[in-house]
């Protein structure tokens, strides 16, 4: 794998234009409103031909033109129906999963695989409505892992304090809580912090889904300072960059923040994803569609 590739892939770019036509079609704009908006993420993606740009900063920028389409305030959640019924249908599935890992022969490992398994609710990466969330949930046990460092985190978190948890999904950190508990269970002497976006962008968590869930309840939680569908630690706040500086685990959830870190080559960062696409299955040498546990030092 490439841990300096910075640039976008043309393989990229027909999936930012879906997303940005998805995201444009939730907001209800009008045929014209969407054309600008189009325009304005094909202008983004040939200026990072010469630009140093990543997707995720050409999805924000173009989040912030459909807001300003609506003439909605800056901090406005255009996926704020949808991360809320996907927050409430993960939420019913809940107690089926608890019991699934209870259960288990290896609890920590099962609640892995469903909190990692849990990485399909991704509207940047799958368009919105193409999933079938319930016939996905009635699979979670079954998808198979393509790259699994479990010895690895296992030997890191059992010598570890501190844990910081980098969240990704709405409806996903249902399973994320899930995997917590399980986590604290076993290892009790560790400080879990989760940290979640600052600004709303496509169905990522913030504080504020958090919340709706009870997350916050059960472990610390915080704004990672970023408003982009990943984490560009240099675009972070203050308080997460220290966090992350001082974190003896950082567990990293989903292809955004996967993207994005990966290239810090860190050993005490794991990845945890499904991979949703055939450019992230050749860059990672996993097969699409499977799951990832990945040490960070590769």
């Amino acid at each position: 794998m490439n841990k300096h590739f910075t640039g976008i892939a043309q393989d990229c770019y027909p999936c930012v234009v879906e997303q940005v036509r998805s995201t444009a079609r939730l907001a209800m704009l009008t045929n014209e409103q969407t054309e600008r908006v189009i325009a304005v993420a094909e202008a983004e993606l040939e200026r990072s031909k010469t630009t140093p740009l990543l997707v995720q900063q050409i999805i924000r920028s173009v989040t912030d033109v459909i807001i300003q389409e609506l003439n909605e305030t800056p901090d406005f959640d255009i996926y704020a129906k949808v991360k809320e019924e996907s927050n409430n249908l993960s939420l019913s599935y809940a107690e089926k999963f608890q019991r699934m890992i209870a259960e288990s022969e290896s609890p920590l490992e099962t609640g892995l695989q469903i909190a990692v398994a849990g990485n399909i609710i991704d509207f940047g990466a799958k368009r919105h409505g193409s999933i079938n969330l319930e016939q996905e949930f009635q699979s979670f046990d079954k998808t198979p892992f393509d790259h699994y460092d479990i010895e690895p985190l296992k030997k890191a978190l059992a010598n570890a304090s501190t844990l910081l948890y980098i969240c990704d999904n709405s409806g996903e950190i249902v399973f994320d809580m899930l995997f917590i508990e399980e986590l604290q269970r076993e290892y009790p002497h560790i400080q879990i912090i989760a940290a979640l976006r600052d600004k709303p962008i496509i169905n990522d968590a913030t504080l504020e889904d958090a919340k709706a869930i009870g997350l916050d309840k059960l472990v610390t939680t915080i704004s990672s300072g970023s408003v982009y569908p990943g984490t560009i630690l240099s675009e972070t706040s203050t308080e997460f960059q220290k966090l992350f500086a001082a974190a003896d685990v950082i567990l990293s959830k989903g292809q955004g923040n996967f993207e994005t870190l990966l290239p810090l080559a860190n050993k005490r960062l794991f990845f945890l994803l499904r991979i949703k696409c055939e450019y992230m299955a050749a860059l990672s040498n996993v097969e699409k569609d499977n799951l990832v546990l990945m040490q960070g030092n590769v």
